[in-house]
Formats: C-alpha cells, structure tokens, sequence
C-alpha cells in the first residue's frame, strides 16, 4: 500500500513537470516569434517616415532642380557638338532622373504632396535668382538656387555646336552649385536619414561634375 501511494506521487509529479515545460516552452515561442516580426514590421516604416520641414523642402525643391537639369541635358543630344558634352549630360540624366523618381518615393512615404503651398506667405514663393533677372512659371521653394529662366532654357534651346556647348557647361554648373547648397542645408537640417544619404551623394556627384566642366570648358 504504501509502495502504490509512493508511486502515486512520484507520477502525478512527473506530470505536474511535463505540464509545466509544455507551458513554458510553448509561452516562450509565442513571445519570441510575435514580438521579432513586430519589432521589424514598425522599425522600417517609422524610420522612413521620420522627417521634418527641412528634409519636405528639400525633396519638394530638388525634384524640379534635377527635372531641369535633365531637360537640359535633352538639348545637349540634339545641339551639342562636343562629344565629352555629350556624354556628360547622358551621364547627368542617367543619374538624376532615377533620383526624382527615388525623391517623389520619399514623399509618398512621409504623405507630404509634391509641391508645397505656393505663395509668399507659405513654404513656396517666388524663384530669387540671385541677379539673373526674370521668373520661372513654376513656383519654387525659397533658397532655390542654381535654377535657369526661361529665358535662358530658350536661349540654350536656340544655340548650336560650340556655342552651345560653352552655354551647357556654365549654365550647368551654376544649376549644379545651386543643387549642392541645397544638400548642404538639407544635411545640416534635416532629420530623414535617406534623405541625407542621397544629400551628400548629390554634393559628391555635382561637385565631381563641375571639376569636369570647368576643365572642359577650358578646351574649347
């Protein structure tokens, strides 16, 4: 009798134990599997969509500041005589116009339009080109710098071979001086860590291109 009350024991026991590991083990993979897909699934979005003002005007801005430069890099295949031109400006549309793409990404994710409000008393107003006279008929965000008028798109549509090729080369690089003052304000401002990734690749970009332009319009 008391052998059978021993063994009682022992194998209730036994299973309070089994029981009890069965539990644990199964708590424990429930937590870790929902907790890791969790903390990845919140972690992306919300450090994509972290942004402020500074990082809004900055993409707002640089996507019609690269749309330019593409659009005069289009005339650049049709006008230009210089074959280092050329390749240049297919160098500089190649690069910037997978960018405006990546920029118009980046305010979809934050849920910000592509233009601001226009106007002076918003975030858009008035192009100040700094002396170069005249206006564009799209608005742009203030600190702009670097962009042509139309007066001088016109101009640079109109002219051929040489000519064309010397206008090219200072047009863009003022346009491009502009494009990195404006990556420098967003790096020294902005919160959104891949739009300062593509901040300074645009400084390091433009600022190689305008070495190159500057030597090239020394041979022609």
């Amino acid at each position: 009798m008391n052998s059978k009350s021993v063994l009682g024991v022992l194998g209730t026991a036994a299973a309070t134990v089994v029981l009890v590991a069965g539990c644990s083990g199964s708590s424990g993979t429930a937590t870790g599997t929902s907790a890791t897909p969790s903390a990845a699934a919140t972690s992306s979005p919300a450090s994509s969509a972290a942004h402020n003002a500074a990082d809004t005007a900055f993409v707002q801005g640089m996507i019609p500041h690269h749309t330019q430069a593409v659009q005069m890099s289009d005339m650049a295949a049709q006008h230009a005589s210089n074959e280092q031109v050329k390749q240049l400006a297919t160098r500089i549309q190649q690069a910037q116009g997978p960018e405006i793409e990546q920029m118009r990404g980046f305010l979809a994710a934050w849920g910000e339009p592509e233009t601001g409000p226009a106007g002076p008393s918003g975030s858009m107003g008035g192009m100040d080109h700094g002396g170069m006279g005249g206006s564009t008929s799209m608005p742009m965000p203030q600190g702009m710098g670097g962009m042509m008028t139309d007066q001088q798109m016109q101009q640079l549509d109109q002219a051929n071979g040489a000519a064309f090729d010397r206008m090219f080369l200072q047009m863009m690089t003022e346009h491009h001086n502009g494009a990195i003052q404006m990556a420098q304000t967003e790096l020294a401002q902005g919160q959104n860590t891949d739009a300062k990734i593509l901040a300074q690749k645009i400084i390091h970009d433009q600022q190689a291109e305008i070495t190159e332009m500057k030597q090239l319009l020394t041979t022609l």
